[in-house]
């Protein structure tokens, strides 16, 4: 990626991975990704935030050569996942004088995945400063955005916050700061459903912790930078608050058809009942967008025949998902068929624990559908009705 001038002595050396097309072999990348790496030159030091995944470090070495940058005091750690700080050992390897500057827990990451050497640390704490002559950075500890060890970092003079994964997106563009902020947002929303939001009562306090500063610019370590920073702020502000919204998230799979055909009936009913309805296929469903779907969602139905007197594997997933990601809503349930029994249901129920979510009785039939099924489904679809009247979402 070509280097991004972002203020006076500051620079956006990081890496765009256009063709990335999963993150952590479990995360689709529609857009690809960015490495965002940012060097900052004082009068009397300079400080490289953050680093790029080790696989495209040759990229971050050119754009420090183009920038003819023989000395680096400090490489600030914001966070030890490997796609930020992997590449911190080849650029200690270059520059060796340089500390990385990172708090206690960190630390203790680093060193266990890179093998950093204890004596290479300089450790902060809350509220920590380093000193680069005309330029200040200071260190806010942000717990579980989104694991236990990391910080953003803040440039006082120029009222810039590198946030790390905080406020994030994965896409590539070659822009440097946002501007479709639409689908921005979008992308926003989809990095936030999938990592941040089963923390999402500890980003809400964290960002809380954040209003002491005045911020103009934030930099995050995947995608554009944003120079109207109330536009991811209010956005994560409106996702981790408790409102849901009218909508009924239906992830589902059939085999021989009578699942698809409960489905496809809920869903007109609810739709007639003025109910917005996102229905999923999981046999060949993004599940990044069943994870935005349910940022917002006030209802999940999940659809599956019984398999092996169970859940059909794929349902049993997303039930999985739905519980690792802890969204907020409000109520869930169960349809689907069965063709000689099994424990179906008490297996799903049992599989969402996390999820305090109040069970509406669940529709489970035998074979295909038949006038009283379609009427249980009716009856579903009015107590759905209700749930969200009684909620003024209707």
């Amino acid at each position: 990626m070509a280097i991004k001038s972002i203020v006076k002595n500051l620079y956006n050396v990081g890496v765009d991975h256009w063709d990335r097309k999963i993150f952590d072999n479990l995360i689709p990348l529609p857009d690809g990704t960015s490495y965002n790496a940012y060097l900052v030159k004082g009068s009397e030091k300079v400080a490289l935030i953050d680093t790029v995944d080790p696989e495209k470090f040759y990229e971050l070495e050119n754009n420090l050569k183009k920038l003819n940058i023989d000395n680096i005091d400090y490489i600030i750690a914001n966070h030890a996942e490997q796609d930020h700080s992997g590449s911190i050992p080849l650029i200690l390897n270059i520059y060796p004088d340089a500390k990385v500057v990172t708090n206690e827990k960190c630390k203790g990451f680093l060193m266990d995945l890179l093998h950093i050497k204890g004596e290479d640390f300089i450790v902060v704490k809350d509220g920590g400063i380093i000193n680069l002559g005309d330029k200040t950075l200071e260190f806010t500890l942000t717990p579980w955005v989104h694991w236990p060890e990391t910080m953003v970092t803040y440039l006082k003079e120029d009222k810039i916050l590198f946030s790390c994964d905080f406020f994030g997106s994965h896409l590539a563009a070659s822009n440097t700061f946002v501007e479709d902020e639409p689908k921005t947002i979008l992308d926003a929303k989809r990095y936030y459903a999938e990592i941040m939001m089963p923390f999402r009562t500890i980003v809400k306090k964290n960002i809380e912790k954040l209003g002491k500063y005045e911020i103009n610019i934030i930099a995050p370590s995947h995608g554009p930078i944003y120079n109207k920073p109330e536009v991811i702020i209010n956005a994560y502000k409106e996702w981790v608050s408790d409102d849901v919204k009218n909508d009924v998230v239906i992830p589902y799979i059939s085999m021989h058809g009578s699942t698809k055909k409960m489905v496809e009936y809920l869903t007109d009913a609810l739709i007639e009942k003025g109910i917005n309805v996102k229905q999923y296929n999981l046999a060949n469903t993004d599940i990044g967008q069943i994870a935005m779907s349910l940022v917002d969602a006030s209802t999940v139905i999940i659809g599956t025949p019984t398999v092996l007197g169970g859940a059909h594997p794929a349902a049993a997933y997303a039930a999985f998902l739905t519980n690792a990601l802890r969204p907020k809503i409000k109520y869930i349930s169960i349809i689907g068929s069965y063709s000689w029994g099994g424990k179906m249901i008490e297996q799903l129920v049992a599989t969402v624990p996390n999820i305090k979510a109040e069970i509406i009785e669940p529709v489970l039939i035998k074979g295909d559908p038949d006038e009283n099924a379609y009427n249980a489904l009716d009856n579903m679809a009015n107590i759905i009705y209700q749930k969200h009247k009684d909620m003024n979402l209707v």
